[in-house]
């Protein structure tokens, strides 16, 4: 690296050599004496000037060295800070098939200021009657704007769903009224579909409480006829055994069960030795040092200050894996949902006062003062309560006995159409194959030509050219004038025998007789002799 030191005005080393050229022009006049003595004071100048110089040198270095350096450090072992962007928390998904569009327009209205403190301010109750939606003409322009960008978008989205639907069902060719089918879809107004407005918004929030109470019950609606079919295709199965195989599978049907139900006991949800557990296992935590409002913080994950119900969810992981493995035959992984499903609507039952969905840190620090969070109950597990009763699954298995007789007969009249297609496509291979064997002989008729034979004269008259079929007529009218001129055959001689011989004819190798000719002038031979 280049020195950046400044550089030293050297005055005495200027001022000695302009002394040393001034005593040179000197000693050009003197005698030796003098020069030598000249030399010699020459000699003690120079050398004071380059100490003089040195000097000032030194000086400088030791005004640098005692500026502070900087030190040389290996940036490659030197870990920065890493910025961490803070990003607003996902949105969970509800499992409602217009998800998106409900959690898009959440997302924008919670940008606008005034809206955002609407809506944490604002109850449940006020929610269900509408209140809200009418805060939505006091949002931004720019908030509207992509609020209408949004419904544009979903009503496009439907009406591609309603075309794919149609395609699916075969009804092409047929019109599609959009506004009618549109009317299914309550959560949005389809008559103006270009504009986001506050009928839009209070649809919007009527249409998601209301799906979202009715989806718990249809899980377990759903949950239920999964357990029927389950124990449906097990005594399906039993009725193809025999007496001995029936018995050993009714065993080892029995060990299952008891296996599953021998676990270590399940703490009750959203009680205080659960949450305990979950401290210390979970967070690491001494459970004497459990405090409610640091737990609250700890697993409010998306730190909206709220727990929502797949936050719940979450804590009770710790007490299903007590019952449930998925690497056991006898642990079912849906019943293991069924079970969180059940854990979540208990607490939420328990805590959430408002019945908005939510559990807010003030009901919960209420919720941890109450009896039953202190001295709860054991908790039944789904082995304790089956989810249906004996009616329940008779009623299912008449239900699938009559879907079953129903698929039969469908099924027979499946194979009658299949069997009248298949006679109708040998039918049309039938007909496929006269057609061919017509056109092979059409072929063959074409490429076999008749050659005319050469003219030839017979005393007088001149016997005309035996042509193709197409020049018939030209030869009936000349025959016709041979005729006339012929004389009449006798009477008692039959027509049939009447055959004319020509020996002339024979001679040059024309046919004599009708048999003689080929087989479409025979027929017009014939014609000439029924002249009258």
């Amino acid at each position: 690296m280049r020195s950046t030191l400044p550089r030293a005005q050297p005055t005495e080393l200027t001022s000695g050599l302009a002394s040393c050229r001034h005593i040179q022009v000197q000693l050009r006049g003197s005698d030796g004496r003098k020069a030598a003595q000249m030399r010699f004071r020459i000699h003690n100048k120079m050398c004071w000037s380059r100490a003089l110089l040195t000097g000032w040198a030194l000086l400088l270095v030791q005004l640098l060295c005692l500026e502070a350096v900087p030190i040389s450090m290996d940036k490659t072992k030197v870990k920065e800070e890493e910025k961490k962007n803070e990003e607003p928390p996902a949105s969970v998904d509800t499992g409602l098939h217009y998800d998106r569009y409900l959690r898009e327009v959440i997302d924008f209205l919670e940008k606008d200021q005034h809206f955002r403190e609407k809506l944490h301010n604002t109850d449940m109750e006020d929610i269900k009657q509408g209140k809200l939606a009418k805060e939505l003409d006091f949002v931004s322009h720019h908030v509207r704007t992509k609020l209408d960008e949004l419904k544009r978008q979903e009503v496009n989205r439907l009406r591609t769903l309603i075309k794919a639907k149609q395609d699916i069902e075969g009804g092409n060719d047929i019109a599609v009224d959009h506004q009618a089918l549109l009317k299914q879809f309550e959560y949005l107004n389809h008559m103006n579909p270009h504009t986001f407005e506050v009928d839009d918004l209070d649809r919007l929030i009527k249409s998601a409480t209301s799906d979202l109470e009715n989806y718990d019950k249809e899980r377990h609606d759903e949950f239920k006829r999964y357990e029927m079919m389950k124990e449906h295709d097990r005594r399906e199965h039993l009725k193809g055994l025999d007496d001995d195989e029936r018995k050993k599978e009714e065993e080892h049907y029995e060990e299952m069960k008891k296996k599953h139900a021998d676990h270590p006991k399940v703490n009750h949800p959203g009680s205080q030795n659960q949450l305990k557990e979950v401290w210390e296992e979970a967070d690491g935590l001494d459970p004497e040092d459990f405090d409610p409002k640091t737990f609250f913080n700890l697993h409010d994950t998306n730190g909206d200050g709220f727990f929502d119900e797949q936050e719940l969810e979450a804590l009770f992981t710790k007490e299903l894996e007590k019952i449930y493995d998925p690497t056991n035959e006898e642990d079912d992984m849906v019943e293991m949902e069924e079970e969180r499903l059940r854990m979540r609507e208990h607490v939420m039952n328990e805590v959430d006062s408002n019945k908005d969905r939510l559990v807010s840190l003030d009901e919960f620090l209420v919720a941890t003062k109450k009896k039953e969070f202190l001295e709860p109950d054991s908790w039944e597990t789904l082995e304790q309560n089956q989810a249906y009763t004996d009616e329940e699954m008779r009623e299912f298995e008449e239900h699938l006995s009559l879907q079953e007789q129903d698929l039969q007969m469908k099924a027979v009249d499946l194979q009658k159409q299949r069997d009248e297609l298949e006679r109708q496509q040998e039918q049309l291979n039938d007909q496929k194959v006269e057609l061919q064997m017509a056109v092979e002989q059409m072929e063959r008729l074409k490429s076999q030509k008749v050659q005319p034979p050469p003219e030839v004269h017979v005393e007088g008259n001149a016997v005309p050219e035996v042509y193709a079929l197409d020049n018939q007529l030209h030869h009936e009218e000349d025959a016709q004038q041979a005729h006339q001129a012929a004389p009449p055959a006798p009477q008692d001689t039959p027509q049939e025998h009447y055959e004319p011989q020509h020996p002339d004819l024979a001679q040059h190798g024309l046919p004599q007789t009708h048999q003689d000719l080929p087989p479409g002038h025979q027929e017009a031979a014939q014609g000439l002799n029924n002249l009258p």
